[in-house]
């Protein structure tokens, strides 16, 4: 498993944090919100989905000057983080109000770390250019960084193990990012998976080239001769889909045969002869 880890925090968050290193008059600032945050599960292996569910209750006199960015560190219980889940919230805080609750989800995939048990969950809110962080209502472990939750980090063993058949390019890695990853489809890709036999939930995480294609590309899902799911390919930024896979569609077999099918494709051209349909970072089933 890699060893390197996925750092979010800016230089001038670094040197901000450095300068406030001695406590001052920053002390005495009321908090701004008070901060929870909950798991769709308390148990998640690595490579699974999770919703996380954010929620800021706002303090009555609270008072934003500028829109902040919510910071989330993953670490470990040495204190070494594991990944990030940086955010701006989907209400900016610049339009939060005081006393009102602000509540909102998001889905992350738990990154492939070299650690399985405990993990502990930190956020805070900061502002992007400064560095400078505020004040919230929660246990702060250090330099107003809040714990929030916990939860327990499993085997990627515990997962549907995926097998990536025909119709996928090589996997590619972001050198400035190497927790980020993905395959390109061709026109048609096969994913192979045991079957869990019940109600199951795919998850899957694109993006495509909306610039080269009107109307966008569209892509079925089928299992044997029947459609799951469809979808117009038509974001540019990673998208998350969710798609519902009854216990009739997956069949009775052991192994189940999931075709992704793209009805146009493309060639980057230059140099590189590949015809490709869409980008997958993620493909994952969770068993209801």
């Amino acid at each position: 498993m890699r060893m390197r880890v996925r750092l979010t925090v800016s230089a001038a968050l670094l040197a901000a944090l450095a300068a406030s290193g001695c406590h001052g008059k920053q002390d005495s600032e009321p908090a701004v919100a008070t901060p929870s945050l909950t798991f769709s599960k308390d148990r998640a292996p690595i490579g699974s989905a999770v919703t996380l569910t954010y929620k800021f209750v706002v303090a009555p006199d609270a008072k934003f000057d500028k829109d902040y960015y919510v910071f989330v560190h993953v670490l470990d219980p040495e204190g070494e983080q594991m990944w990030t889940d940086d955010h701006m919230p989907p209400t900016p805080t610049s339009k939060w109000k005081p006393g009102e609750t602000i509540e909102y989800k998001r889905t992350i995939f738990v990154q492939n770390y070299p650690y399985i048990g405990e993990a502990n969950v930190r956020l805070g809110l900061y502002d992007l250019t400064t560095g400078k962080r505020l004040v919230l209502n929660a246990p702060e472990v250090s330099r107003r960084e809040y714990l929030v939750a916990k939860f327990q980090v499993l085997a990627s063993s515990e997962n549907i193990f995926l097998v990536y058949k025909d119709g996928w390019h090589p996997a590619e890695v972001d050198q400035k990012n190497p927790q980020n990853e993905w395959q390109w489809t061709k026109k048609t890709a096969t994913v192979s998976f045991k079957n869990p036999k019940k109600d199951s939930t795919l998850y899957l995480e694109y993006d495509a080239r909306v610039d080269l294609f009107t109307p966008p590309q569209q892509v079925t899902l089928k299992i044997g001769d029947q459609a799951v799911g469809q979808f117009a390919a038509d974001s540019k930024a990673r998208t998350l889909l969710t798609f519902p896979l009854t216990a009739a569609q997956l069949g009775t077999g052991d192994l189940v045969d999931l075709v992704i099918d793209v009805d146009k494709t493309f060639k980057p051209g230059g140099t590189d002869p590949r015809e490709l349909g869409i980008r997958i970072f993620h493909l994952y089933v969770e068993p209801k």
